[in-house]
């Protein structure tokens, strides 16, 4: 198990686009075991390699309520509908939440942790949280896209 460290608010690499990968080896599965790890141990929902400092195109998402577990390569989201207006939080930016508009559904094209093309259709969590996270792998960040006078901040100390 290792966990890797988050990258926060003010690091240059969270505005970076991150490159495609080219070969699914057993570097990139290790980097998706730490990501795993690491998105556990701080009760994430997802992760995109660029919030642990790789500019590689990998994300992990574990909504739980028994889902399975999305690790998501190389991600093409090809479609999406609807539209839901959500809380959303970041670990790159602790103790911050505000009200985003993401699609209901989507459908992304990507690549498993094993080079295997798959494809994910998703809806409400699931959804919100893929395009959360395909926003990082462009160099985006979920802060500014914040529905103006909905931004909180969160005292851990309370």
């Amino acid at each position: 198990m290792a966990i890797r460290m988050i990258r926060k608010e003010g690091d240059e690499i969270l505005t970076k686009k991150s490159k495609k990968v080219e070969i699914v080896d057993d570097k990139i599965r290790e980097l998706v075991k730490d990501m795993l790890d690491t998105v556990h141990k701080y009760d994430g929902v997802g992760l995109a390699a660029v919030q642990v400092g790789i500019l590689k195109q990998v994300i992990v998402i574990d909504v739980g309520d028994g889902e399975p577990v999305h690790v998501i390569i190389n991600p093409e989201i090809v479609s999406t509908s609807g539209k839901q207006v959500v809380e959303e939080g970041c670990l790159s930016f602790p103790n911050k939440f505000g009200k985003i508009e993401r699609p209901e559904k989507v459908r992304v094209k990507a690549l498993d942790e094993n080079g295997k093309k798959i494809e994910i259709k998703a809806t409400g969590l699931l959804a919100q949280a893929i395009c959360h996270e395909v926003d990082h792998l462009n160099g985006e960040v979920f802060i500014d896209k914040i529905i103006p006078g909905t931004l909180e901040y969160i005292n851990p100390e309370k």
